[in-house]
């Protein structure tokens, strides 16, 4: 069986094109992927066509708090192979995350962005990050801060293009009225919590990304692997693999949602897909959606993932979708007002 081709699209509203897929890469930590493991992981998401990848400056943090950083240093070693590596792919970090015991070592001060920018270029092993996100708002500091603090890094040449991660659609106004104030492009992109199961944003963060021209970058689209089949993987006796400290929360929401679990699991059974790659294809067929982020634990996984960008779901199949996993009724103010 062929590969299926790669497939890209333009960043929001920029000329910039990725895959339909990111590769996430907060597995990548010690104690859970080799460094090997994780190396040929991204060698296969290269070869297949992936040009999208996305980090984090806390990422490495699952098992051991002083592992943060760890992910960043990781791909910085593998970027150091040569190859083109650095040159193929577009790269994306987020700021915010506490890094340290300081009282600036978190959220997003002028003075934290820039060091913490700093930090993630000599991990990453970069002379610029492609898209420096902002993994959550930060009520503390005022727009025109920030906004001086990214202008700077883009001006040095540090930064391409700026987004943010979690943010809900007020402060994506927000940024958006202060970037223009100042004639800067400003974000162009949001990385929001998506998938069948967890719909809220389609309330008013996904109308905001559409009328500001933010491609929308989904995380955790299989939910923890919980629209991955995991009835039948239950059925058949196997253990998920999940992380060990999910594996209580995955029981309890298995146990919450076992009747659309079984009629998901069946409509994927009826069109002869399976269920992940139903739960990514009806994340793509959105067309404010840039890209799902994948986050596989093996080659194999990668590869299984491309499945869905030739997957096409009928009209039909996408409203038996909506009633198995409904939605919050629709855009605000029509989805409880009129």
């Amino acid at each position: 069986m062929s590969t299926p081709t790669m497939q890209y699209t333009r960043l929001g509203r920029t000329g910039l094109k990725v895959s339909r897929l990111c590769l996430g890469t907060m597995n990548f930590n010690p104690g859970f992927l080799s460094d090997e493991e994780s190396f040929a992981i991204m060698d296969r998401a290269l070869e297949v066509g992936i040009n999208f990848f996305d980090t984090a400056n806390v990422y490495g943090f699952y098992f051991k708090e002083s592992d943060k950083g760890y992910t960043e240093s990781l791909i910085g070693r593998w970027l150091a192979q040569g190859g083109g590596r650095r040159e193929s792919i577009v790269l994306a970090t987020k700021v915010y995350g506490d890094m340290g015991p300081g009282p600036n070592d978190r959220g997003l001060s002028a003075y934290h962005i820039r060091r913490a920018c700093e930090d993630s270029l000599r991990r990453l092993q970069t002379d610029h990050i492609d898209l420096y996100q902002m993994h959550h708002i930060d009520r503390d500091t005022p727009w025109e801060e920030i906004w001086q603090a990214m202008e700077q890094l883009i001006r040095e040449g540090k930064v391409i293009y700026v987004g943010s991660s979690n943010f809900p659609a007020w402060g994506i106004a927000q940024a958006q009225c202060t970037a223009a104030a100042r004639h800067l492009l400003g974000l162009v992109s949001e990385q929001s919590l998506y998938n069948l199961s967890n719909r809220q944003i389609e309330l008013e963060v996904i109308p905001a990304c559409r009328v500001y021209g933010l491609g929308l970058i989904c995380w955790s689209p299989l939910r923890s692997g919980l629209l991955a089949g995991v009835l039948e993987k239950e059925r058949a006796g196997l253990k998920g693999e999940g992380r060990r400290p999910l594996e209580t929360w995955m029981e309890q929401t298995i146990a919450q949602n076992r009747d659309r679990l079984e009629k998901y699991e069946a409509l994927c059974r009826e069109l002869g897909e399976r269920p992940a790659d139903v739960a990514l294809a009806w994340l793509l067929h959105n067309p404010v959606v840039t890209a799902p982020i994948i986050g596989p634990r093996t080659v194999g996984h990668v590869d299984g993932s491309l499945r869905a960008l030739e997957l096409q779901l009928s009209d039909e199949v996408l409203a038996r979708l909506d009633e198995i996993w409904p939605g919050p009724g629709g855009e605000a103010p029509e989805a409880y007002a009129w």
